[in-house]
């Protein structure tokens, strides 16, 4: 397996949080509950997997291998994803800051996250497809397989020794109950 191809798989879960996201932040802003447990869950997503996990694998590790082959760090590409991973934390960090008023049923709280929620899925939607089809076929032309083996084992290192042994499955379980709660999907359904 290349490693873009592990970042890829990644993106497919991310986008199974996306969907979550959206479905949540339609509750949210026709006045219904969410959990606060379940919303603290969907941000320790993002957080972790999403951020911790599969941005470090890009920011620590592919694109700096990208720039040693030749490719700018700060416009093009790169520049771009590194700016985009920027705007999505910030959105991030408006959701952390509306969890505690969501979960006590502030209207005001309610919509911040809703509105956050929604501007991280459609940033993250367009990144991910950026990403997929622009970026990670980049890296394939100019990482030699050498370069490409490395960088796989760099990225288990992540999972194991940044993420914690175990957590990218927990992560799954935790997207299976979650899909399943808001939109209905049993964990058969992937």
């Amino acid at each position: 397996m290349r490693a873009t191809e592990e970042l890829v798989a990644e993106h497919r879960g991310i986008e199974r949080m996306l969907a979550i996201l959206e479905e949540v932040a339609g509750r949210l802003d026709a006045g219904k509950t969410v959990s606060e447990g379940d919303l603290g869950d969907m941000l320790e997503f993002i957080r972790v997997f999403a951020d911790k996990c599969h941005h470090a694998k890009e920011e620590d590790l592919l694109f700096p291998a990208m720039v040693n082959r030749g490719m700018p760090a700060e416009c093009g590409p790169i520049g771009v994803m590194l700016h985009e991973h920027g705007l999505g934390r910030e959105h991030v960090r408006a959701m952390g800051e509306a969890l505690a008023g969501t979960g006590r049923g502030e209207r005001a709280a309610a919509q911040a996250f809703a509105q956050h929620a929604r501007g991280y899925a459609g940033l993250l939607r367009d990144h991910i497809a950026k990403e997929d089809n622009i970026l990670y076929p980049m890296a394939e032309r100019v990482l030699d397989r050498d370069e490409d083996d490395r960088l796989f084992e760099a990225f288990e290192r992540v999972e194991t020794e940044v993420v914690g042994q175990g957590r990218h499955e927990e992560f799954h379980r935790m997207l299976d109950r979650l899909e399943e709660t808001y939109l209905g999907k049993t964990a058969a359904a992937h």
